[in-house]
């Protein structure tokens, strides 16, 4: 029986998580729209290639809206009708598939699709997240992801704080010192507005 003890501690596990995961893609300049939802080894197409060798086109539907599945299914019909045909035409159409069914995903997460990537492009941080939803190892990516974040705000601050004695020395110093401390309060208001609005953003 959980204890109340133990869904504070959920809570701001989530919450810590959330924070730390957005402050991160802030500070690494990523995009957490852009994350791996169009590339090979993303569970978008690790789906629609189980579903094309199983023949179960249910296991796409979660990747798009309700009213995509008018495009989608007959399209997955289509490119599962021609597996045992001509291979270079299978290709082509498994292509077409895949790209339509990635083009509506992103945007019903209100992204702009710029065609399918190699697997292996997708960031480290994202299968890093990825493997903690297989194996429920939670507590390790916050920990990892909380280390890194620590470290890039640590940095931020030691090379703002180093240049804040001499700002006012000369103009190259003192433009030296915005630049450091611009990047700096970014990245402290990032932290404040993400904890303000409730860990929301916007892709």
């Amino acid at each position: 029986m959980k204890t109340s003890n133990d869904k504070l501690s959920t809570k701001t596990l989530n919450a810590l998580f959330m924070l730390s995961l957005i402050v991160f893609f802030s500070l690494m300049g990523i995009q957490p729209a852009s994350a791996h939802c169009d590339s090979f080894d993303g569970p978008a197409l690790i789906d629609a290639a189980k579903a094309l060798e199983t023949n179960n086109v249910d296991l796409i539907k979660k990747w798009i809206r309700a009213e995509d599945e008018a495009v989608v299914v007959p399209l997955f019909h289509k490119t599962y009708s021609l597996k045992s045909g001509d291979v270079t035409v299978y290709e082509i159409v498994k292509t077409h598939f895949y790209e339509t069914l990635v083009r509506l995903h992103r945007e019903m997460e209100g992204a702009s699709f710029t065609g399918l990537k190699p697997a292996g492009t997708t960031a480290h941080i994202t299968v890093m997240s990825d493997k903690a939803l297989e194996s429920g190892d939670f507590k390790g990516l916050l920990a990892a992801l909380n280390r890194h974040v620590n470290g890039q705000l640590t940095e931020k601050y030691e090379k703002v704080a180093a240049l804040y004695s001499v700002k006012d020395r000369s103009v190259e110093e003192g433009r030296a010192y915005v630049a450091a401390y611009v990047d700096y309060t970014h990245a402290v208001e990032a932290v404040h507005d993400i904890l303000e609005g409730g860990g929301n953003h916007n892709h």
